[in-house]
């Protein structure tokens, strides 16, 4: 592996770190009883599709290229934060228990709650980079 590959690494294992912590914070604040909706995972998982579509936006057109901003923030942070994979055990766990109906509320809200919340997101972004309704610059480079 290149230094240059380590430091990426690096970035995306730090940010991992405190989004992990963060998520870990989260289902410690709303513990889910068995059988129950996981509110936890739920707002986890919508909470990190905001911030991902405002991410989106703001490292494209607000702040300068940075070749660590992406893997640390949006790789690093929000992957580690985010869940899907605990999403679909949950949602399996729950239809296994005979819970269909939470399991559906719980499927069909996750999914309709990340979409908009990531559409929110790149309003929100859009609006804060005084972009309103344009359309995204090409990406820029990324310096070396």
């Amino acid at each position: 592996m290149t230094r240059r590959r380590l430091d990426i690494l690096l970035a995306i294992a730090l940010g991992g770190a405190i989004g992990g912590v963060a998520r870990y914070s989260v289902s410690l604040a709303l513990p889910t009883r068995p059988g129950h909706f996981p509110w936890d995972t739920f707002l986890i998982n919508v909470s990190g599709s905001f911030v991902l579509g405002l991410l989106v936006i703001l490292l494209a057109e607000r702040f300068p290229p940075s070749r660590y901003a992406r893997p640390f923030i949006g790789t690093g942070i929000i992957g580690a934060y985010t869940t899907f994979s605990t999403f679909g055990i949950e949602t399996d766990l729950l239809i296994r228990a005979g819970r269909v109906g939470i399991a559906a509320a719980y499927a069909l809200g996750t999914l309709a709650g990340g979409l908009v919340a990531a559409w929110i997101g790149l309003v929100v972004g859009r609006w804060l980079s005084g972009l309103g309704g344009q359309a995204l610059r090409p990406d820029p480079p990324v310096p070396s």
